[in-house]
């Protein structure tokens, strides 16, 4: 009956550590700021290092399947290249790149065109703090 005490503490206290919220570097330079948060991670390249396309040929490619009407891979490569923009902290590419997504499909809307500079400054901010090799 003793040892039943200590499982009970040990499964509580192994509830409690799995329970408990993670919190990512994104999330911490955010603070309090959902908004923000919720722009930049789903716009923004954790490491865009690893993006093997420039944003040249990405918006070369969106042209061309916007010629071809289609507009979903178009989004897709304007999405490319917005969070190329992002990485780069060009606030006009980034304007550009995600309003057109927009407007080749407006069902669904990028909160990263309410306020871009805040977004592009927290995550340049990112990029120093863990992108920094």
């Amino acid at each position: 009956m003793s040892l039943d005490r200590f499982r009970k503490k040990k499964d509580k206290e192994k509830i409690n550590n799995e329970t408990a919220p993670t919190i990512t570097e994104l999330e911490q330079l955010c603070g309090d700021d959902k908004e923000t948060y919720e722009a930049l991670v789903h716009a923004m390249f954790l490491d865009p290092r690893k993006i093997e396309i420039s944003i040249k040929d990405a918006v070369e490619d969106a042209k061309q399947f916007e010629k071809a009407n289609d507009l979903v891979r178009a989004r897709a490569m304007y999405e490319v290249a917005g969070g190329l923009a992002i990485y780069e902290g060009d606030l006009d590419k980034v304007v550009e790149f995600f309003g057109k997504c927009e407007e080749l499909l407006p069902d669904k809307k990028y909160t990263i065109l309410k306020n871009p500079e805040k977004a592009i400054a927290v995550a340049q901010e990112y990029y120093k703090k863990y992108l920094s090799s």
